[in-house]
């Protein structure tokens, strides 16, 4: 399994937003130059973002993007669901009943504790940590 790219930039520009002071304006420009995004590309992986209440944009001269909440309460977990949608790993753990085996298979059982330990672990990593250097 691999994050797109787009969750990566995500990421990245989130991170750069991090260590700016809160609730700045951080030009688009400026995450761009700094994050190896192009313009289209930045604006594109980050609507998710925006639709989630995690970024804010600003239109206009001057404009660019911020965060609308405190990086120690934005995780790695927060920002991958937004790009990619809920984390799974396996069809059987989509809904209930999406296997006929889940309630006998022994893999069924372990899908479901790998899933619920990998999302605690990207929910530790904050943005406020990752700013500070703190992984």
């Amino acid at each position: 399994m691999l994050i797109t790219r787009a969750t990566e930039y995500a990421i990245r520009a989130v991170l750069y937003m991090a260590t700016q002071p809160f609730g700045e304006i951080v030009l688009k420009k400026d995450i761009c130059r700094t994050q190896g995004i192009t313009p289209a590309f930045l604006t594109k992986i980050l609507q998710p973002l925006i639709k989630g209440g995690i970024v804010g944009s600003q239109r206009g001269v001057g404009g660019g993007f911020y965060l609308m909440k405190d990086p120690a309460s934005i995780s790695l977990y927060d920002i991958l669901v937004a790009e990619e949608g809920p984390l799974y790993l396996n069809q059987c753990l989509t809904e209930a009943g999406a296997c006929e085996r889940d309630l006998f298979c022994p893999v069924h059982g372990a899908w479901k504790d790998i899933r619920g330990e990998m999302m605690q672990m990207l929910q530790r990593y904050t943005f406020a940590d990752l700013a500070r250097g703190n992984n």
